[in-house]
């Protein structure tokens, strides 16, 4: 049988336009793949989502929505998509389970953050002082040390933002030199809470006995190991979008991201629409990735009352 709507991904994205789409009485079959609920339930408290004046756990956030797209009529299955071929009328996506067919695809697959691979990262990642966004857990670092690592403009512009709550950043970077554009390089190098630990590898984030961070562990090619005192970690060095499946269908930028059309959420492709952060490397937030989820179910629903 044939879906009206197939969505991929069940971050905020997905679990909007599931919402969406649901309401609009499409019966919308959505996919859980590797990470269900997406990054958000790694975040233990959210701040920034809007009404929660208390902030709400990433999880309980991520369980209320889909419980209310279950409620108005939306499926749920776990699967991991292989292989799709979305040029025809009928979209069919191979799952390892089996074979979905579709008229049209929302894909909300979200991306992967880029980690260090080092000792601690895991363990202290999630609400304990390891985190890849300054935007969602900057606040909870007011007057404390924090360190951030990467070396372009999305690890100065992390720093930057961080100053507003930290009493101090240091900024650890692997060469002596960054990536990142000119002025950026000049604000952090100018801003008097940012402390440059250049020539750095990070080798270990060490743990206090609160169970929380307590340092970053690091190979300095002047002074060699040393632990830099910090309680929170934001590791900016880039995100991976969960769109290799698409590889050859679908346009993506230089960096992988899924390419929609000016101003809109759909694809080339008619029937397929984008939604989340497999397709936005911009803002990255929650409330950004729901209000593309409601875009591509709402164009969803008129592309398909259109055929």
């Amino acid at each position: 049988m044939s879906e009206n709507v197939l969505i991929l991904g069940t971050g905020c994205a997905g679990l909007t336009a599931a919402i969406y789409a649901a309401r609009a009485n499409l019966s919308p079959l959505v996919l859980e793949g590797g990470q269900p609920g997406g990054q958000l339930t790694t975040t233990s408290e959210v701040e920034n989502f809007p009404g929660f004046a208390h902030g709400v756990d990433g999880n309980e956030l991520i369980g209320a929505m889909r419980a209310q797209a279950e409620r108005f009529g939306a499926r749920f299955e776990y699967d991991r998509i292989e292989s799709v071929e979305l040029a025809g009328a009928v979209k069919r996506l191979k799952g390892a389970e089996r074979t979905y067919e579709a008229k049209a695809v929302i894909l909300a697959t979200g991306a992967s953050p880029r980690l260090l691979g080092i000792p601690g990262e895991q363990e202290y990642y999630g609400g304990k002082g390891v985190t890849t966004c300054a935007t969602c857990d900057g606040a909870f670092y007011r007057g404390q040390e924090v360190a951030v690592v990467g070396g372009g403009d999305s690890a100065c512009e992390e720093a930057l933002f961080l100053t507003r709550f930290a009493s101090k950043v240091t900024l650890v970077h692997r060469r002596d030199s960054f990536r990142a554009s000119d002025i950026m390089v000049r604000r952090v190098k100018e801003h008097p809470k940012v402390e440059l630990a250049l020539n750095c590898s990070p080798l270990e984030v060490v743990g206090g006995p609160d169970g929380k961070v307590a340092g970053l562990k690091v190979a300095d090619k002047a002074a060699g190991e040393r632990v830099i005192p910090c309680k929170g970690v934001f590791i900016a060095i880039g995100h991976v979008p969960n769109t290799q499946v698409f590889a050859g269908q679908l346009p993506v930028d230089a960096n992988g991201y899924l390419v929609a059309g000016a101003n809109t959420v759909s694809t080339p492709i008619p029937g397929v629409f984008v939604a989340g952060d497999c397709a936005d490397h911009v803002y990255r937030q929650a409330i950004t990735a729901a209000g593309m989820g409601c875009r591509a179910a709402i164009e969803a629903e008129r592309w398909l009352a259109g055929h």
